[in-house]
Parts: C-alpha cells; structure tokens; sequence
C-alpha cells in the first residue's frame, strides 16, 4: 500500500503554516507532494516571491515533489475548475505558461494535477504535447507516456473539496478503510485549511491510521522507461 499526502495553495501567507506541517511530515518519514500554481487569488505571483521559491526548492531537494497545479486560477470562474472545460488548443497555452515560469524558477516539473482534481479531454491531450508524464486527478494517477493509470481516490480538504466537522471525520474513517484494504491512499489539504486546527488534525490523523496500517509513504512521480539491452 502507497500513501500519498499532497498540499495546495502554496504561497506567501501560508508558507509558514505549510512549512509547520511539513515538518510534522518529516518526523512521520512522509515526504510531501506540493501542489504549485504560478498565479493565485490577490494578484499573487510565485515568480516575485522569492522566498516560496526558495522554500519550494529546499523542499525537493529533501524528496518532496514539485507538482503544476494550475496556471491562473483567479482568472477562472468561481465555479469552475480551470482546467474543466478546456479545449485542446487553450489547455496548450495554459500549459506552457506555467511551465516557463516553473523552468525560469528552477522549479520545473513533469507532474501536473488540475485544480479540484478535473482536467477536461482537451486539456488531457495537450498534457503530453507540452511534456508532462504524469497527470493526478480525480479518478487516479495517470501516466500519460504509458496510457496507464492507478485507480485511487482523492480524500481531500479545501481546493474545491469540504472542510466541515463532518467531511473530515468522514474522511478518516474514509481514509481507515482504504488504508485496511491494502491500496493506494492520497490525502490532500490546501495551505489555508491548514490554520483551522480540524482539517490539519484529521489529515495528520488520516496519516497516523496509514502509517499503522503498514503504509508506505511515497510522492507522485513519473519513472521513464529503461530499455533492455540489445544482445
């Protein structure tokens, strides 16, 4: 069984709490996958916030990965993810954006995860055109070289998903159940979530149920084909 922990919302003012978490993460031996989009709400750009960039940095040199999530998500229709309803042609250019700035960031990644975990048809296709290998949604993890995919569901919170008293409880018993069958679990939580002392405590809770399960902590990532000698 894989347990992957996942973190969105990455930015100036919720640096230190992701930070805060990610530490608690480290203790447990669980490396993160952190969820980056070059635009955010309140004019906010990765590119002029050196200080994330540095973070994010350090972060995968420690064995987090670096995921594209997004492009300019305050530009998008409060409700509609912005990778829903693309077609192929705006999906490319929505692609390469992001993917010049996270090259010019040293941050570039092969890893993509549309906003709330929904990319339309169109932004499916041009993922390869552009040179990403991996896509997560909601569904699964897909591996776009291989035309293969690992069914899993996402237990999330905030980033389009619920954050009540609820849902999280939800969650965990959610989360117990997947843990007990052996498969692969992905827990994700958004940065802002993370000040609200109930959604971090059912995520780290989520994560202490896997871990004692037998979970074996990994991030997403994308593995390119050997090939075989030639005698």
């Amino acid at each position: 069984m894989q347990l992957i922990v996942s973190v969105s919302g990455i930015r100036d003012v919720t640096r230190d709490l992701v930070d805060a978490f990610a530490r608690d993460m480290d203790e447990r031996g669980v490396p993160l996958s952190l969820f980056v989009a070059p635009r955010l709400e309140d004019h906010y750009r990765l590119a002029r916030d050196p200080a994330t960039q540095e973070w994010l940095l350090e972060r995968r040199e420690g064995g987090d990965a670096i995921v594209l999530h997004g492009y300019d998500q305050a530009a998008t229709k409060r409700r509609r993810a912005e990778f829903s309803a693309l077609p192929e042609h705006e999906a490319r250019l929505r692609l390469l954006a992001p993917d010049r700035v996270l090259e010019e960031t040293g941050l570039r990644t092969r890893l993509f995860a549309p906003p709330r975990w929904v990319a339309s048809p169109g932004a499916i296709a041009a993922l390869p055109q552009t040179g990403f290998r991996l896509m997560a949604d909601a569904t699964g993890v897909h591996d776009l070289d291989r035309s293969t995919v690992d069914r899993s569901r996402v237990f999330g919170i905030g980033d389009g998903a619920r954050a009540e008293p609820w849902w999280c409880r939800a969650m965990v018993i959610g989360a117990g159940r997947v843990a007990r069958r052996g498969g692969t679990l992905r827990l994700a939580i958004s940065g802002p979530q993370l000040r609200k002392p109930g959604p971090r405590q059912a995520i780290v809770d989520a994560v202490d149920i896997a871990l004692h399960h037998g979970a074996q902590p990994v991030v997403h990532r994308w593995e390119p084909r050997v090939l075989g000698r030639v005698a």
